[in-house]
């Protein structure tokens, strides 16, 4: 368990299905891309425009859904997460999961990172 004294970096957030614990730094980045990615849009109250819609292209055909749901990803990120510059998206379509894989750049500290988030 985290204290919050503790808490080395301004931004930081509890972290999801961690009873006690939080998630700073590249691993905050992570979680705030996958709630991002994995929020529909339109399912937030007050905030409408908070989210993806690549749930839209689930059932594309896998060619299509690859780049709408790149470009989704892209735009969502773009909108929502500014401490990043997204350096690249790819996504991985199989029969009962799509990976979606985001190579991005702290804006501040240069310092990258892959976030991986599955539907």
């Amino acid at each position: 368990m985290t204290k919050l004294d503790e808490i080395k970096y301004v931004d930081w957030q509890f972290k999801l299905n961690g009873i006690g614990e939080v998630a700073e730094g590249v691993e905050d980045i992570n979680q705030c891309i996958s709630t991002i990615l994995t929020t529909r849009k339109g399912s937030v109250p007050h905030r409408p425009t908070f989210g993806s819609d690549i749930y839209k292209y689930v059932d594309y055909p896998v060619n299509e859904a690859k780049s709408n749901i790149i470009r989704e990803t892209t735009d969502a990120i773009l909108l929502w997460e500014t401490r990043i510059t997204v350096n690249s998206v790819s996504v991985e379509i199989d029969e009962s999961t799509i990976l979606i894989k985001i190579e991005w750049t702290l804006n501040e500290s240069r310092t990258k990172g892959i976030t991986q988030v599955i539907l």
